[in-house]
Protein backbone atom coordinates (compact mmCIF):
# COMPACT_ATOMS: atom_id res chain seq x y z
CA UNK A 1 0.00 0.00 0.00
CA UNK A 2 0.83 3.85 -0.21
CA UNK A 3 0.54 6.01 2.57
CA UNK A 4 -2.80 7.69 3.83
CA UNK A 5 -2.37 11.01 5.43
CA UNK A 6 -4.38 11.59 8.94
CA UNK A 7 -6.56 14.84 8.50
CA UNK A 8 -6.64 17.49 10.61
CA UNK A 9 -2.96 17.45 11.86
CA UNK A 10 -0.43 20.39 12.01
CA UNK A 11 2.08 18.92 9.85
CA UNK A 12 1.76 15.60 7.56
CA UNK A 13 1.05 12.58 9.48
CA UNK A 14 1.80 10.01 7.02
CA UNK A 15 0.88 6.09 7.84
CA UNK A 16 1.45 3.02 6.25
CA UNK A 17 -0.87 1.34 8.14
CA UNK A 18 -4.97 1.28 8.32
CA UNK A 19 -5.39 3.93 10.96
CA UNK A 20 -8.67 1.82 12.10
CA UNK A 21 -6.16 -1.03 13.00
CA UNK A 22 -4.19 1.30 15.40
CA UNK A 23 -5.03 1.06 19.05
CA UNK A 24 -6.87 4.60 19.95
CA UNK A 25 -4.02 5.73 22.57
CA UNK A 26 -1.54 4.75 19.88
CA UNK A 27 -3.81 7.16 17.50
CA UNK A 28 -3.36 9.87 20.01
CA UNK A 29 0.49 9.88 20.67
CA UNK A 30 0.67 10.31 17.23
CA UNK A 31 -1.56 13.38 17.17
CA UNK A 32 0.05 14.90 20.07
CA UNK A 33 3.55 14.53 19.03
CA UNK A 34 2.24 16.63 15.67
CA UNK A 35 1.26 19.19 18.21
CA UNK A 36 5.35 19.84 18.91
CA UNK A 37 6.45 23.26 17.78
CA UNK A 38 9.10 22.15 16.25
CA UNK A 39 8.15 19.18 14.13
CA UNK A 40 8.27 19.34 10.13
CA UNK A 41 6.70 15.62 9.45
CA UNK A 42 5.56 12.04 10.75
CA UNK A 43 5.85 8.90 9.00
CA UNK A 44 4.15 5.75 11.01
CA UNK A 45 5.37 2.56 10.11
CA UNK A 46 2.56 -0.78 9.60
CA UNK A 47 4.21 -1.76 12.35
CA UNK A 48 3.08 1.08 14.58
CA UNK A 49 1.52 0.74 18.49
CA UNK A 50 1.69 2.36 21.52
CA UNK A 51 4.95 3.15 23.63
CA UNK A 52 6.43 6.14 25.99
CA UNK A 53 5.45 9.38 24.90
CA UNK A 54 6.18 8.44 21.24
CA UNK A 55 4.84 5.32 19.49
CA UNK A 56 7.15 2.36 18.12
CA UNK A 57 6.99 2.42 14.78
CA UNK A 58 7.34 6.17 14.02
CA UNK A 59 9.29 8.36 12.01
CA UNK A 60 9.91 11.87 13.57
CA UNK A 61 11.46 14.86 11.33
CA UNK A 62 12.02 18.14 13.58
CA UNK A 63 14.00 21.62 12.91
CA UNK A 64 16.45 22.51 15.55
CA UNK A 65 14.88 19.96 18.09
CA UNK A 66 15.15 16.46 19.23
CA UNK A 67 12.83 14.12 21.79
CA UNK A 68 14.51 11.74 23.54
CA UNK A 69 11.32 9.72 24.31
CA UNK A 70 10.75 9.52 20.41
CA UNK A 71 14.44 6.99 20.46
CA UNK A 72 13.41 4.83 22.81
CA UNK A 73 15.28 3.88 26.09
CA UNK A 74 16.86 1.30 24.18
CA UNK A 75 19.31 4.06 21.94
CA UNK A 76 20.90 1.96 19.29
CA UNK A 77 18.79 -1.13 18.87
CA UNK A 78 18.99 -2.83 15.87
CA UNK A 79 19.50 -5.70 13.64
CA UNK A 80 22.87 -7.76 12.35
CA UNK A 81 22.82 -10.60 9.73
CA UNK A 82 25.10 -12.37 7.91
CA UNK A 83 24.89 -15.33 5.25
CA UNK A 84 27.19 -18.19 5.18
CA UNK A 85 28.16 -20.66 3.26
CA UNK A 86 26.47 -23.61 4.77
CA UNK A 87 22.92 -25.07 4.08
CA UNK A 88 20.40 -27.21 5.37
CA UNK A 89 22.45 -30.21 4.73
CA UNK A 90 24.97 -29.54 6.32
CA UNK A 91 22.90 -28.91 10.40
CA UNK A 92 22.94 -31.90 12.21
CA UNK A 93 19.64 -33.47 13.22
CA UNK A 94 19.39 -32.25 16.91
CA UNK A 95 20.20 -28.63 17.23
CA UNK A 96 19.92 -28.45 20.87
CA UNK A 97 23.92 -28.55 21.26
CA UNK A 98 24.42 -25.58 18.52
CA UNK A 99 21.87 -23.64 20.70
CA UNK A 100 23.88 -24.51 23.65
CA UNK A 101 27.12 -22.95 22.80
CA UNK A 102 25.96 -20.16 21.44
CA UNK A 103 24.41 -19.37 25.21
CA UNK A 104 27.56 -20.29 26.25
CA UNK A 105 29.75 -18.09 23.98
CA UNK A 106 27.23 -14.77 24.33
CA UNK A 107 25.68 -14.05 27.84
CA UNK A 108 21.50 -13.37 27.77
CA UNK A 109 19.46 -11.99 30.01
CA UNK A 110 20.59 -9.90 32.79
CA UNK A 111 24.11 -11.85 32.54
CA UNK A 112 27.40 -10.47 31.36
CA UNK A 113 31.04 -11.27 30.77
CA UNK A 114 32.90 -12.07 33.73
CA UNK A 115 35.90 -9.67 31.90
CA UNK A 116 35.52 -7.20 29.47
CA UNK A 117 36.03 -8.86 25.89
CA UNK A 118 38.60 -7.44 24.27
CA UNK A 119 37.87 -6.96 20.17
CA UNK A 120 41.19 -7.60 19.28
CA UNK A 121 41.76 -11.10 20.21
CA UNK A 122 38.50 -11.74 17.96
CA UNK A 123 38.66 -12.92 14.25
CA UNK A 124 38.34 -10.59 11.67
CA UNK A 125 36.87 -7.85 14.20
CA UNK A 126 37.81 -4.47 13.49
CA UNK A 127 38.94 -2.28 16.27
CA UNK A 128 39.87 1.20 15.05
CA UNK A 129 38.67 3.79 17.13
CA UNK A 130 38.12 1.58 19.77
CA UNK A 131 40.36 3.35 22.27
CA UNK A 132 38.79 6.70 21.23
CA UNK A 133 35.50 5.42 21.86
CA UNK A 134 35.91 4.48 25.12
CA UNK A 135 37.82 7.58 25.72
CA UNK A 136 34.61 9.33 25.28
CA UNK A 137 33.19 7.82 28.10
CA UNK A 138 34.69 10.55 30.15
CA UNK A 139 32.12 13.23 28.53
CA UNK A 140 28.98 11.31 29.25
CA UNK A 141 26.54 12.68 32.30
CA UNK A 142 28.17 12.25 35.56
CA UNK A 143 24.96 10.41 36.93
CA UNK A 144 25.50 7.29 34.62
CA UNK A 145 29.42 7.18 34.82
CA UNK A 146 29.72 5.10 37.86
CA UNK A 147 27.96 2.02 35.38
CA UNK A 148 31.51 2.09 33.26
CA UNK A 149 32.47 -1.19 34.66
CA UNK A 150 29.25 -2.79 34.18
CA UNK A 151 28.90 -1.32 30.48
CA UNK A 152 32.44 -3.28 29.60
CA UNK A 153 31.19 -6.05 30.56
CA UNK A 154 27.91 -5.92 29.11
CA UNK A 155 29.20 -5.25 25.68
CA UNK A 156 29.09 -8.49 23.77
CA UNK A 157 25.94 -9.71 25.30
CA UNK A 158 22.20 -9.99 24.51
CA UNK A 159 19.96 -8.73 27.04
CA UNK A 160 16.57 -9.94 27.20
CA UNK A 161 12.81 -9.20 25.97
CA UNK A 162 12.59 -8.92 22.38
CA UNK A 163 16.42 -9.15 21.71
CA UNK A 164 17.32 -12.66 20.00
CA UNK A 165 19.76 -14.48 18.30
CA UNK A 166 18.89 -16.34 15.67
CA UNK A 167 20.75 -19.19 13.61
CA UNK A 168 18.10 -19.36 9.97
CA UNK A 169 17.49 -20.42 7.05
CA UNK A 170 16.62 -18.91 3.81
CA UNK A 171 14.59 -19.96 0.93
CA UNK A 172 17.54 -21.33 -1.01
CA UNK A 173 18.48 -23.55 2.28
CA UNK A 174 21.65 -21.47 2.72
CA UNK A 175 22.30 -20.85 6.27
CA UNK A 176 22.22 -16.84 7.81
CA UNK A 177 23.23 -15.86 11.24
CA UNK A 178 20.96 -12.91 12.83
CA UNK A 179 20.94 -11.14 16.09
CA UNK A 180 19.04 -8.37 17.71
CA UNK A 181 20.09 -6.22 20.70
CA UNK A 182 20.93 -2.44 21.23
CA UNK A 183 23.01 -0.26 23.95
CA UNK A 184 21.88 -2.73 27.49
CA UNK A 185 21.36 -1.03 30.65
CA UNK A 186 24.68 2.27 29.75
CA UNK A 187 22.06 2.72 26.57
CA UNK A 188 18.99 2.61 28.93
CA UNK A 189 20.35 4.62 31.68
CA UNK A 190 21.40 7.31 29.63
CA UNK A 191 18.31 7.89 27.78
CA UNK A 192 16.12 7.95 31.07
CA UNK A 193 18.43 10.30 32.45
CA UNK A 194 18.16 12.73 29.70
CA UNK A 195 14.27 12.39 29.18
CA UNK A 196 14.54 13.70 32.84
CA UNK A 197 16.41 16.29 31.96
CA UNK A 198 14.19 17.36 29.18
CA UNK A 199 11.07 17.32 31.37
CA UNK A 200 12.62 20.02 33.73
CA UNK A 201 13.27 22.67 31.22
CA UNK A 202 10.86 25.96 30.53
CA UNK A 203 9.83 25.67 27.36
CA UNK A 204 8.36 22.02 27.64
CA UNK A 205 6.32 22.90 30.56
CA UNK A 206 2.78 23.53 28.90
CA UNK A 207 3.35 20.54 26.05
CA UNK A 208 0.50 18.19 25.38
CA UNK A 209 2.46 15.47 26.73
CA UNK A 210 5.75 15.92 29.07
CA UNK A 211 6.90 12.92 27.82
CA UNK A 212 7.16 14.40 24.61
CA UNK A 213 9.91 16.96 26.18
CA UNK A 214 12.92 18.25 24.05
CA UNK A 215 15.90 19.45 23.76
CA UNK A 216 16.82 22.76 21.15
CA UNK A 217 19.66 22.92 19.13
CA UNK A 218 22.91 25.45 20.05
CA UNK A 219 21.79 24.86 24.10
CA UNK A 220 24.28 23.46 26.58
CA UNK A 221 21.46 20.89 27.31
CA UNK A 222 21.30 19.69 23.77
CA UNK A 223 25.02 19.28 23.73
CA UNK A 224 25.18 16.88 26.48
CA UNK A 225 22.77 14.61 25.15
CA UNK A 226 24.04 14.86 21.61
CA UNK A 227 27.22 13.34 23.14
CA UNK A 228 25.30 10.52 25.13
CA UNK A 229 23.06 9.68 22.45
CA UNK A 230 25.79 9.44 19.70
CA UNK A 231 28.10 7.46 21.76
CA UNK A 232 25.10 5.04 22.62
CA UNK A 233 24.35 4.25 19.58
CA UNK A 234 28.20 3.48 18.63
CA UNK A 235 27.97 1.37 21.78
CA UNK A 236 24.68 -0.64 20.49
CA UNK A 237 27.09 -1.22 16.72
CA UNK A 238 29.71 -2.42 18.59
CA UNK A 239 27.81 -4.77 20.99
CA UNK A 240 26.21 -6.62 17.92
CA UNK A 241 29.49 -6.49 16.46
CA UNK A 242 31.24 -8.50 19.46
CA UNK A 243 28.50 -10.44 19.53
CA UNK A 244 28.19 -11.46 15.74
CA UNK A 245 32.36 -12.12 15.63
CA UNK A 246 31.34 -14.28 19.03
CA UNK A 247 28.66 -16.11 16.96
CA UNK A 248 30.88 -16.77 14.41
CA UNK A 249 33.61 -18.12 16.04
CA UNK A 250 30.66 -21.06 17.32
CA UNK A 251 29.75 -21.53 13.96
CA UNK A 252 33.69 -22.10 13.18
CA UNK A 253 34.27 -24.62 15.80
CA UNK A 254 31.03 -26.73 15.46
CA UNK A 255 31.26 -26.65 11.67
CA UNK A 256 35.20 -27.46 11.20
CA UNK A 257 34.58 -29.75 8.35
CA UNK A 258 32.45 -27.74 6.26
CA UNK A 259 34.84 -24.79 6.82
CA UNK A 260 31.84 -22.21 6.76
CA UNK A 261 32.60 -18.71 5.41
CA UNK A 262 30.76 -15.60 5.68
CA UNK A 263 29.58 -12.77 3.75
CA UNK A 264 28.61 -15.25 0.70
CA UNK A 265 26.78 -13.85 -2.69
CA UNK A 266 23.01 -13.25 -2.28
CA UNK A 267 20.95 -13.66 -5.36
CA UNK A 268 17.61 -12.22 -6.36
CA UNK A 269 15.17 -10.80 -8.64
CA UNK A 270 15.18 -6.88 -10.09
CA UNK A 271 13.07 -5.21 -12.50
CA UNK A 272 15.61 -3.50 -14.56
CA UNK A 273 14.88 -0.23 -16.18
CA UNK A 274 12.79 -2.00 -19.21
CA UNK A 275 10.51 -3.52 -16.77
CA UNK A 276 12.12 -7.16 -17.16
CA UNK A 277 13.07 -9.30 -14.50
CA UNK A 278 16.37 -10.45 -13.96
CA UNK A 279 19.22 -11.83 -11.24
CA UNK A 280 21.15 -9.67 -9.37
CA UNK A 281 23.92 -10.80 -7.04
CA UNK A 282 24.83 -9.12 -4.20
CA UNK A 283 27.64 -8.96 -1.81
CA UNK A 284 26.60 -6.95 1.17
CA UNK A 285 28.92 -8.06 3.98
CA UNK A 286 27.40 -8.25 7.35
CA UNK A 287 24.36 -6.07 7.16
CA UNK A 288 23.55 -3.85 10.28
CA UNK A 289 21.27 -1.58 11.07
CA UNK A 290 19.77 0.46 13.86
CA UNK A 291 16.11 0.99 14.57
CA UNK A 292 16.02 3.37 17.47
CA UNK A 293 18.31 6.19 17.05
CA UNK A 294 18.77 9.83 15.33
CA UNK A 295 19.96 10.77 12.21
CA UNK A 296 20.84 14.50 10.67
CA UNK A 297 19.64 14.38 7.57
CA UNK A 298 18.13 16.94 5.00
CA UNK A 299 14.86 16.71 2.61
CA UNK A 300 13.03 19.54 0.72
CA UNK A 301 15.90 21.75 1.24
CA UNK A 302 15.78 21.72 5.15
CA UNK A 303 18.25 20.40 7.36
CA UNK A 304 16.27 18.04 10.00
CA UNK A 305 16.61 16.14 12.64
CA UNK A 306 15.68 12.72 11.67
CA UNK A 307 14.27 10.07 15.06
CA UNK A 308 13.31 6.65 14.19
CA UNK A 309 12.06 4.86 17.21
CA UNK A 310 11.67 1.04 15.90
CA UNK A 311 12.21 1.92 11.81
CA UNK A 312 14.93 1.49 9.79
CA UNK A 313 16.47 4.08 7.45
CA UNK A 314 15.72 2.53 4.01
CA UNK A 315 17.56 4.90 1.47
CA UNK A 316 18.45 3.91 -2.54
CA UNK A 317 19.73 0.39 -2.03
CA UNK A 318 20.35 0.89 2.03
CA UNK A 319 20.38 -2.66 3.01
CA UNK A 320 18.03 -3.14 5.99
CA UNK A 321 16.60 -6.29 8.26
CA UNK A 322 13.12 -6.63 9.34
CA UNK A 323 12.55 -9.24 11.37
CA UNK A 324 9.23 -11.11 12.55
CA UNK A 325 8.46 -12.82 15.99
CA UNK A 326 10.41 -15.82 17.52
CA UNK A 327 8.68 -18.29 15.08
CA UNK A 328 8.06 -16.43 12.07
CA UNK A 329 10.10 -15.22 8.81
CA UNK A 330 12.22 -12.17 8.65
CA UNK A 331 13.62 -10.26 5.71
CA UNK A 332 16.09 -8.92 4.23
CA UNK A 333 15.77 -5.48 2.10
CA UNK A 334 16.86 -2.91 0.30
CA UNK A 335 15.34 0.41 0.59
CA UNK A 336 13.73 2.17 -2.09
CA UNK A 337 14.39 5.57 -0.88
CA UNK A 338 10.94 6.76 -0.59
CA UNK A 339 10.90 10.43 0.89
CA UNK A 340 7.25 10.51 1.65
CA UNK A 341 8.64 8.26 4.66
CA UNK A 342 11.59 10.14 5.19
CA UNK A 343 13.55 7.09 3.61
CA UNK A 344 12.21 4.75 6.27
CA UNK A 345 10.86 1.49 6.77
CA UNK A 346 9.38 -0.61 9.70
CA UNK A 347 11.21 -2.30 12.07
CA UNK A 348 9.77 -5.73 12.86
CA UNK A 349 6.15 -7.41 13.04
CA UNK A 350 5.65 -4.75 16.01
CA UNK A 351 3.56 -5.80 19.17
CA UNK A 352 -0.59 -6.16 18.56
CA UNK A 353 -0.76 -6.95 22.32
CA UNK A 354 0.94 -5.83 25.52
CA UNK A 355 3.59 -8.16 27.55
CA UNK A 356 0.75 -8.83 30.42
CA UNK A 357 -1.96 -9.25 27.85
CA UNK A 358 0.27 -12.08 25.92
CA UNK A 359 0.82 -13.78 29.46
CA UNK A 360 -2.53 -13.49 30.10
CA UNK A 361 -4.03 -14.63 27.05
CA UNK A 362 -1.20 -17.67 26.18
CA UNK A 363 0.25 -20.73 27.67
CA UNK A 364 3.24 -22.61 27.59
CA UNK A 365 1.42 -24.70 25.01
CA UNK A 366 0.32 -22.25 22.60
CA UNK A 367 4.06 -20.84 22.79
CA UNK A 368 5.21 -24.82 22.13
CA UNK A 369 2.45 -24.95 19.28
CA UNK A 370 3.45 -21.63 17.70
CA UNK A 371 7.58 -22.10 17.93
CA UNK A 372 7.13 -25.46 16.52
CA UNK A 373 10.45 -26.78 14.60
CA UNK A 374 12.26 -24.07 16.56
CA UNK A 375 14.92 -25.06 19.43
CA UNK A 376 14.41 -22.33 21.69
CA UNK A 377 12.84 -21.75 25.02
CA UNK A 378 9.48 -22.77 25.38
CA UNK A 379 9.22 -21.78 29.17
CA UNK A 380 7.00 -19.32 30.92
CA UNK A 381 9.83 -16.86 30.93
CA UNK A 382 8.93 -16.14 27.43
CA UNK A 383 5.75 -16.62 26.52
CA UNK A 384 4.79 -12.40 26.41
CA UNK A 385 7.08 -13.25 23.08
CA UNK A 386 4.80 -15.73 21.23
CA UNK A 387 4.19 -15.39 17.86
CA UNK A 388 1.02 -14.68 18.33
CA UNK A 389 1.30 -11.60 20.51
CA UNK A 390 2.62 -9.66 17.25
CA UNK A 391 1.10 -8.70 13.94
CA UNK A 392 1.45 -10.74 10.87
CA UNK A 393 5.27 -9.92 9.39
CA UNK A 394 3.51 -11.21 5.95
CA UNK A 395 1.06 -8.35 6.26
CA UNK A 396 3.55 -5.88 7.39
CA UNK A 397 5.83 -6.32 4.07
CA UNK A 398 2.85 -6.01 2.22
CA UNK A 399 2.39 -2.47 3.26
CA UNK A 400 5.39 -1.20 2.83
CA UNK A 401 5.90 -2.62 -0.42
CA UNK A 402 6.76 1.10 -1.83
CA UNK A 403 9.59 1.59 1.09
CA UNK A 404 11.43 -1.48 0.28
CA UNK A 405 12.29 -4.59 -1.95
CA UNK A 406 12.60 -7.77 -0.54
CA UNK A 407 16.19 -9.39 -1.19
CA UNK A 408 15.55 -12.80 1.02
CA UNK A 409 13.10 -14.54 3.11
CA UNK A 410 14.56 -16.15 6.49
CA UNK A 411 12.90 -18.25 8.81
CA UNK A 412 15.14 -19.12 12.04
CA UNK A 413 15.47 -22.97 13.42
CA UNK A 414 17.22 -21.70 16.38
CA UNK A 415 16.25 -18.76 18.36
CA UNK A 416 18.39 -17.77 21.66
CA UNK A 417 16.35 -15.16 24.16
CA UNK A 418 17.25 -14.08 27.44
Amino acid sequence: MSYVEVPGARVPIRMWADPATVEPVAMQQLRNVSTLPWIEGLAVMPDVHFGKGATVGSVIAMRGAVCPAAVGVDIGCGMSAVKTSLTAGDLPGDLSRLRSKIEEAIPVGFSMHDDPVDPRRLHGLPTAGWDDFWGRFDGVAEAVKFRQSRALKQMGSLGGGNHFIEFCLDETGAVWLMLHSGSRNIGKELAEYHIGEARKLSHNQNLVDRDLAVFIADTPQMAAYRHDLFWAQEYARHNREIMMALFKDVVRKEFKNAKPMFEETISCQQEDAEGHMRTVEYRPGVISCHHNYVSEERYEGMDLLVTRKGAISAGVGEWGIIPGSMGTESYIVRGLGNPKSFNSASHGAGRRMSRNAAKRKFSTRDLEEQTRGVECRKDSGVVDEIPGAYKPIGQVMEQQRDLVQVVAKLKQIICVKG
